[in-house]
């Protein structure tokens, strides 16, 4: 009634912190129950979820790539024996006079080795040329396809990007023996030569560098166009527009546009190739001839042909060491190109 005087509602009181059913599951059942551990192991996730979820990746790295890189590490600086395993342990305890004491031995001699050896250079130095030119080759032919892709119809680029994917749907190792039914004197490329009147006798490509390109190429193209296809992507195309309506010519507004703004995918790229090119076994083994030399395949002769688990250990190192390099300067390269970008 307009008589009575206006009730002011009831203040809000908070109900406090809410009882979950896992918290009432451990009150009505006994400690040592399935349930109430049950109760406690998931309240103990409710509490350290965000721990876990930062701790699992560095406890996937600490597993299977710190872990090895210490075995690797620890084994380089061992001495090769005759025995099984073929190594003289780092660490052990000696007794003399009644005494026990731990001893150390540190082994340089394999590390001195690599760099006295002319052979463990040439073969570093030869490493590097082939995955460098490889890496070229490889991002001349990825450039122009990943643009072409990027450009193509949308309902087509599903399409083309599963074409390039498609190579990693069979064995790299049947793939590269393919490669040998190819380019050897009577395989398909020399059969189809000569059949087009192009040479006269076939030719020597089996069992040279051309034949490692050819296979670094192949093996490693999907590594380079996909990073490059995702920068193209991203790209607004009207930019191009803009500067060939302002007169510059079409080649032109490719390197001083495209290429510019697709820079991180070419860098990100080009190390997916050339680190996994310079150690690379197989394509060299099985492509190249005797005068290919590389470090991945004189590792692998260390490692299972003169069983010198030590100095293939100092290889593995020394190679890691050097690919480690273009990283940490790509990763220099991002930063300062953030800070570039934040700053303006």
């Amino acid at each position: 009634m307009s008589g009575q005087p206006a009730q002011t509602p009831a203040p809000y009181v908070s109900p406090g912190p809410q009882t979950t059913a896992f918290e009432v599951l451990e009150r009505t059942t006994s400690a040592f129950s399935f349930y109430g551990v049950l109760a406690r192991f998931v309240q103990w996730l409710e509490r350290s979820g965000r721990t876990l979820v930062i701790a699992l990746p560095f406890l996937w790295l600490g597993l299977f790539f710190l872990a090895p890189f210490l075995i690797v590490l620890k084994l380089s600086f061992s001495e090769t024996v005759l025995a099984v395993p073929p190594y003289a342990p780092l660490v052990a305890w000696l007794e003399e006079n009644g005494l026990s004491y731990l001893t150390v031995r540190l082994n340089l001699s394999n590390y001195i080795l690599l760099f006295e050896d002319s052979l463990y250079v040439r073969a570093f130095l030869n490493s590097l040329r082939i995955s460098a030119v490889a890496t070229f080759l490889t991002l001349c032919v990825a450039l122009p396809l990943a643009n072409a892709m990027s450009r193509a119809p949308e309902r087509w680029r599903a399409l083309l990007l599963m074409m390039v994917i498609l190579p990693f749907w069979t064995s790299f190792l049947i793939r590269v023996y393919a490669w040998i039914g190819i380019l050897k004197p009577e395989g398909i490329l020399n059969a189809v030569l000569i059949g087009l009147g192009v040479i006269s006798e076939p030719l020597t490509i089996l069992n040279t560098d051309i034949a490692v390109y050819i296979g670094i190429v192949y093996s490693y193209l999907p590594f380079m166009v996909l990073p490059i296809y995702a920068s193209f992507e991203k790209m607004d195309p009207s930019l191009i527009e803009a500067a060939v309506d302002l007169g510059s010519p079409p080649i032109k507004a490719f390197w001083t546009i495209t290429v510019r703004i697709a820079l991180p995918g070419i860098i990100a790229g080009c190390l997916l190739v050339f680190i996994p090119a310079a150690g690379e076994f197989v394509i060299p083994d099985l492509l190249g001839g005797s005068e290919t030399l590389m470090i991945g395949r004189t590792l692998w002769l260390e490692f299972f042909n003169n069983r010198d688990w030590p100095l293939a250990s100092a290889v593995a190192i020394v190679l890691l060491a050097a690919l480690t390099v273009p990283i940490v300067l790509f990763q220099r390269h991002q930063a300062r190109r953030g800070g570039e970008d934040g700053a303006a």
